[in-house]
């Protein structure tokens, strides 16, 4: 299959046009208007500093179901002891910058240029993206961001400072989504980190199904905070 170049017009071809590895298109921009319509059609943006602009959908698509999740043993006491505090879209610039700046073995450079992080941050105050602080002693030492598109979550990066933080942050997150319907949660592509909880590959056509079904869904649009505060009341 030959690569797509976008142009300004806000559209993407099919995603059964895409390569072999999953990448589909190239060039277009990173307004919110293209990025909610790229990930509702299952695509999503992933490139290299000093790169164009790419586009994936990649076959088979990486997915947790959160009902499937699984907490190991060693992360239950850990949970239970309370020594992380979990909050969410308290500080989604700090998370990203997290992310931005953790250093990743295997990668020369960071995916989230500045111009990433912009794009992010517009559609976290649209309401689309959202942030998981992890706090130790009043100072995030973990997180995690994302988007979301109805009772699909489209998980983007998560950091660490301190051991464990980052799982407490996506554990808690994902306990959160089952008690709001939530039916799936998009990792994109395999890791090991997540095939420990429970994440499983499917393929692209049964991803987009189960997409189309979410969005069927009304998105929680807006701020999250007030899940955790409902926690503690």
């Amino acid at each position: 299959m030959s690569v797509v170049f976008l142009n300004k017009k806000l559209q993407f071809p099919e995603t059964s046009q895409a390569n072999e590895d999953g990448l589909l298109a190239i060039g277009g921009d990173l307004s919110p208007s293209r990025l909610l319509l790229a990930y509702s059609r299952g695509i999503f943006p992933w490139f290299n500093e000093y790169d164009p602009i790419l586009w994936w959908s990649p076959d088979p698509r990486f997915v947790l179901y959160p009902e499937d999740i699984k907490v190991s043993k060693s992360m239950r006491p850990i949970l239970r002891r309370e020594q992380f505090k979990v909050t969410y879209d308290t500080d989604f610039p700090a998370i990203i910058r997290g992310c931005k700046q953790t250093y990743r073995e295997g990668q020369g450079g960071t995916w989230i240029t500045d111009e990433v992080e912009s794009a992010y941050t517009k559609l976290h105050k649209l309401g689309f993206a959202h942030s998981v602080e992890v706090w130790e002693n009043d100072e995030i030492v973990g997180g995690l961001y994302g988007v979301n598109l109805g009772s699909c979550f489209f998980g983007e990066s998560m950091f660490t400072r301190a051991s464990n933080a980052s799982k407490v942050g996506f554990i808690t997150l994902v306990d959160d989504m089952v008690k709001r319907g939530f039916t799936i949660i998009d990792c994109q592509l395999h890791t090991h980190h997540l095939e420990r909880f429970g994440a499983v590959e499917i393929s692209r056509d049964n991803f987009l199904k189960e997409l189309s079904d979410a969005l069927k869904v009304t998105t929680n649009k807006g701020s999250w905070q007030s899940w955790r505060t409902e926690q503690e009341a």
